[in-house]
């Protein structure tokens, strides 16, 4: 595997294009489209927040068919929640209006939005960006770029990665953007993210792919421990690379799949924390030695959305007694006699706590590992087999100032 230029726009076949309607944000753009050459087939993974976005209510209907699809349109800026029946007719004539353009089918189009929960969505401009988008579809590593920025929220950096692979003598593409950066605490997937492959895969595989790697990766991210309405995850496989269908789970062929798709869920799933609203640092906390590994996951996800963890996270404190406190509270059960409290980063890696009590360690040194951009807690519980990794940010004032006033 190794890691290329292009973004959603690497696989064969996958166009993008990205414009500015206005919908919200004046000066910037702020609707994108995802276009596939050929019909692709389609798995996706939803919030579970009761409350759910029309888009997420569309866009599963469509997943969870048999149904190809053709195009993805996501707008920023306003998302399309709580807002009933005229909100689902937004969706339809959205919908009709990408395949009138494009030549289509309606039932062929996803469609996603994020942004302030209640308003209802400008359909004028929302049909003047359709038809923008689809009059500038390219496939180039720049339009992959735009697409990127146009689903752009309260986040500072767009997110993107793209990488190629072999499966069956076949050179396959993978490319993925997401958005995310508040609101950020997901029991499915998180933010909005898109992937699109040329793999040759069954439907049943693509999913199963998908809704088992989400588990360690984008389930795993807690920015502010709130879980989105609108939060979704959605994949395209078009079948261009031309390899031997993946139909068996257990071939070498779906193992590299989802080797490789887990790598690219990783890296998204980083690039989020790291992006949390108003951070500083990405927060990285490692589980080792877990009787299980859901007792792993849940003592991960504990310490990375502990506010008070977080907060000295900030400040560059080695408050191990916060971290110790998380993992109590977690409700799994563990020693707190029989493990270790390691912090770590680039500035070097020190001992905190062993055996039930502190090591004595240099405050000085601590103090610089914390200040670091990239901060890991290694926690080994000397238990078992098992392990878990969870990502967060720090807290911080900016966080708060974000937030006060978001609908802005």
């Amino acid at each position: 595997m190794k890691i290329i230029n292009g973004g959603i726009c690497a696989p064969n076949g996958f166009l993008a294009s990205a414009t500015e309607a206005n919908i919200k944000y004046k000066n910037r753009t702020d609707m994108a489209m995802i276009f596939s050459k050929v019909p692709a087939i389609s798995a996706g993974v939803y919030t579970t927040n009761l409350v759910k976005a029309v888009p997420v209510l569309w866009d599963r209907k469509i997943t969870d068919s048999e149904t190809y699809v053709n195009a993805i349109v996501i707008n920023s800026g306003i998302a399309n929640a709580c807002t009933k029946d005229e909100g689902m007719e937004y969706c339809k004539q959205s919908a009709k209006k990408v395949a009138s353009e494009l030549g289509v089918e309606e039932n062929s189009i996803l469609l996603a939005s994020t942004g302030v929960i209640g308003m209802q969505l400008p359909i004028d401009k929302i049909c003047a960006g359709i038809e923008s988008l689809s009059n500038s579809l390219e496939q180039s590593e720049k339009a992959a770029n735009e697409a990127a920025k146009a689903i752009m929220t309260t986040d500072t950096v767009s997110k993107e990665i793209a990488i190629e692979f072999e499966i069956s003598g076949k050179t396959v593409k993978m490319g993925a953007m997401c958005k995310g950066s508040g609101m950020i605490h997901p029991n499915m997937c998180t933010m909005l993210g898109f992937i699109t492959t040329d793999v040759n895969i069954s439907k049943e595989l693509l999913l199963k792919a998908l809704i088992d790697d989400v588990v360690d990766t984008f389930n795993m991210v807690s920015v502010d421990g709130d879980t989105s309405t609108n939060d979704s995850l959605i994949i395209l496989a078009n079948g261009l690379a031309d390899n031997e269908k993946i139909v068996c789970e257990s071939s070498e062929e779906y193992k590299v799949f989802k080797s490789n798709l887990n790598f690219v869920t990783t890296s998204l799933s980083k690039m989020i924390a790291g992006d949390g609203e108003g951070a500083t640092a990405l927060f990285e906390v490692v589980v080792e030695g877990a009787k299980t590994k859901e007792t792993a996951r849940t003592l991960a996800k504990s310490v990375v959305t502990s506010s008070l963890t977080k907060a000295a996270i900030f400040g560059h404190d080695a408050n191990w007694g916060r971290i110790l406190c998380a993992l109590g509270y977690s409700g799994e059960k563990f020693d707190p006699d029989n493990m270790e409290l390691y912090f770590e980063s680039e500035n070097g890696k020190i001992l905190i706590y062993k055996d039930g009590v502190s090591v004595g360690f240099d405050e000085e040194k601590a103090t610089k590992i914390l200040s670091a951009k990239e901060v890991r807690a290694l926690i080994k519980l000397n238990m078992g087999d098992f392990g878990a990794t969870a990502w967060g940010c720090d807290l911080t004032f900016d966080y708060v100032k974000i937030n006060a006033d978001y609908r802005s």
